[in-house]
């Protein structure tokens, strides 16, 4: 896949933000009413957010929640845009399924949640929302994949099928 940047989207500035832990808005994370520059925090990296085993370990083996028979399913598509100065704004672009990080950890619907953010088979995040800025990829090829996930974790199937959307991107090596 090739991309192209449209002189319009580049000036895009997606807002990622952690449910009551903080709120990035242009490159500035306010967390507990203190802003701090730099990157947003992961929830790898948030206070009182565990870091060792659990549902957020590096196998990420989540269960599956099947789409019912009859319901409108779910659909995901991922488009990745190079930003002006570096790194990649994604944005995930999704149908019958609603966002819904006030209910993460609560009751799984099939209709509303969140999705895993994966790049080469690694998890980089949860998403919350449909943009995503991702700092930078090594030189190379890197398939880039989200999942939509219930709010208990589970990741959205239809028909065994995960609901999940891939891209590749081509970064070229340094000159």
């Amino acid at each position: 896949m090739q991309l192209t940047v449209d002189s319009g989207l580049a000036i895009l500035r997606p807002i990622r933000w952690h449910l009551a832990t903080s709120l990035t808005v242009l490159g500035l994370t306010l967390t507990s009413g203190v802003i701090l520059p730099g990157q947003p925090l992961t929830a790898h990296e948030m206070p009182g957010m565990s870091t060792s085993g659990g549902a957020e370990a590096e196998a990420h083996a989540h269960k599956t929640l099947e789409i019912p028979a009859g319901q409108p399913v779910p659909t995901v598509t991922l488009v990745a845009f190079p930003d002006a100065i570096q790194g990649w704004n994604l944005e995930v672009k999704v149908s019958n399924f609603r966002f819904a990080p006030e209910h993460v950890n609560g009751k799984s619907l099939t209709t509303e949640g969140h999705a895993h953010l994966y790049v080469d088979g690694k998890k980089v995040t949860r998403l919350y929302g449909n943009w995503y800025y991702l700092p930078s990829l090594p030189p190379g090829q890197h398939t880039i994949t989200v999942s939509l996930n219930a709010n208990g974790h589970e990741q959205l199937t239809h028909q065994g099928k995960p609901l999940q959307a891939s891209i590749v991107v081509k970064v070229p090596a340094a000159r």
